[in-house]
């Protein structure tokens, strides 16, 4: 029997609240649900950066952004414009200079099963640089030009090309994803697919999605969120509000959300109908977390300034699911990163993972084969956003903002909302040196100095470049002045 087909599914800026089956029972996800039923669910999943490039190069790589150098959302490096005269003038390609491969030094597990037989396929979002070109191992391409885009109207690329499509773009990455699951399926070798959603990123008004699912929750109260005042730290860049814009909001991400879940629907029905499910691992998961309205932020960590390290903006869903081979309808508690996804789907589908031990991830296969392991119950959580680095295990958690902080101590089990920063209280700080020793020693281990995101201004703005050693003296993040305007009014 030849080795098990993966699909991947690959969502933007969903928290691991946002769905139903997570307690969030006024949102519809039935699909996802449905997944959820036929497999495992983890409760206490965390992105390696709350934002979405850095999130997307550690799912790939497993390695920390410090050391694969993707420290913010790619701005820039994302196509060559000279290449693409005719959008020289379009100002949504306004930050795009050169195309640059920000993995290209990199080992990628897409980049491994294609040597070791897989066709690995791609249809949604990139957002890693170069998205005009087939990389790390994929030969089957549909991608978007600068990584995000609108719902309508999106610059898509396919076979070398550029163009804009009109029709609602998660119906499209459906579209093509069956579209290569029918050319897959005829293959002899096992294929890996992945489907890269822009749902549920913004915008969330109400002409970026179809009438249906606005109408949907066209009289839902959102009772289950949090109504707070607006945080002190939130950006004014990006969509915020409270009373009547907070539920115009709402109403267009949980309407994005359903509208994916009815997608994601197509892709397990059609897996069903053809025979596909037995020998098919299917693993649904986001890149970052996302407030809507948590903590008074709307945003991801880049919601705020300076960035935020709340698990609402870490945490994200993951749920795999295989009948064949997995238990159905577990939830599991234990702590897991996206390091943990490169080993894992390596080992899961029995490909030597030894020369792979200088990784922070482990993996998690004999888990999810519901063999009993052992878990480790010191296990420690890490995440990073340029200079915002945090640890955390299932009752504490520290975040240290390099060089001046501020920075935030809590206690998870008395206060899991992280509504009370304990940082600067005497009864805790021998704790606190403790967790910030050992953060400091896990990543002096794995970050590469040359790349070091403590040493990068980063704002949430956008990286334009490779950064440190690499960028040649050239700016690498972009600032915004309302970002500045907001810190320096703090």
């Amino acid at each position: 029997m030849k080795k098990p087909n993966i699909l991947f599914i690959l969502t933007d800026d969903q928290g691991a609240w946002a769905l139903n089956c997570a307690g969030t029972t006024d949102l519809h996800t039935p699909n996802i649900d449905r997944l959820a039923e036929k497999g495992v669910r983890f409760e206490n999943f965390f992105c390696a950066s709350p934002v979405c490039s850095p999130a997307r190069a550690s799912l790939m790589t497993g390695n920390i952004p410090s050391a694969h150098g993707v420290q913010d959302w790619l701005r820039g490096g994302n196509i060559d414009i000279q290449k693409f005269p005719e959008l020289k003038d379009n100002p949504i390609f306004a930050s795009e200079h050169s195309a640059i491969e920000y993995l290209k030094d990199q080992v990628t597990y897409t980049n491994v099963l294609s040597k070791n037989g897989y066709t690995c396929a791609l249809s949604g979002k990139w957002h890693l640089g170069d998205s005009v070109n087939p990389q790390q191992g994929f030969s089957k391409w549909f991608t978007i030009a600068r990584g995000g885009c609108e719902y309508y109207n999106g610059d898509m690329v396919y076979e070398g090309n550029i163009y804009f499509e009109k029709k609602y773009i998660t119906d499209v990455i459906t579209d093509k994803a069956i579209d290569f699951l029918e050319e897959l399926s005829r293959e002899d070798q096992p294929f890996y697919l992945g489907v890269h959603y822009t749902a549920p990123h913004s915008p969330w008004d109400e002409g970026n999605h179809p009438k249906e699912y606005i109408e949907k929750y066209r009289d839902c109260e959102f009772n289950i969120l949090p109504d707070l005042p607006i945080h002190p730290w939130q950006v004014n860049t990006a969509p915020h509000g409270t009373g009547e814009t907070r539920k115009d909001l709402l109403r267009g991400y949980y309407a994005s959300i359903t509208a994916m879940d009815h997608n994601i629907g197509r892709i397990i029905d059609y897996l069903e109908e053809n025979g596909l499910t037995e020998n098919t691992v299917i693993i649904f998961t986001s890149d970052n977390g996302m407030n809507m309205g948590h903590h008074g932020i709307w945003g991801k960590g880049n919601g705020t300034f300076p960035q935020n390290m709340f698990d609402t903006s870490v945490k994200v869903p993951f749920i795999v699911s295989h009948p064949a081979v997995i238990p159905q309808g577990v939830v599991s508690e234990q702590l897991v990163s996206q390091y943990d996804v490169f080993p894992t789907i390596l080992d899961y589908v029995n490909i030597d993972i030894s020369i792979y031990d200088r990784l922070p991830g482990k993996s998690i296969a004999e888990t999810l084969k519901g063999k009993s392991v052992e878990e480790d119950k010191n296990i420690y959580i890490y995440d990073e956003y340029g200079p915002v680095r945090m640890i955390r295990n299932k009752q504490w958690k520290y975040i240290h903002r390099y060089p001046y902080g501020p920075h935030e101590f809590y206690n998870l089990v008395e206060d899991p909302d992280e509504t009370e920063n304990l940082y600067g209280q005497n009864e805790y700080m021998e704790n606190i040196e403790k967790m910030k020793s050992d953060l400091e020693n896990w990543f002096h281990e794995y970050v590469d100095p040359r790349i070091d995101g403590t040493k990068e201004p980063v704002t949430g703005y956008g990286q334009l470049r490779r950064g440190g050693i690499y960028s040649e003296g050239k700016k690498v993040h972009e600032e915004s002045d309302k970002v500045k305007l907001n810190y320096q009014s703090k």
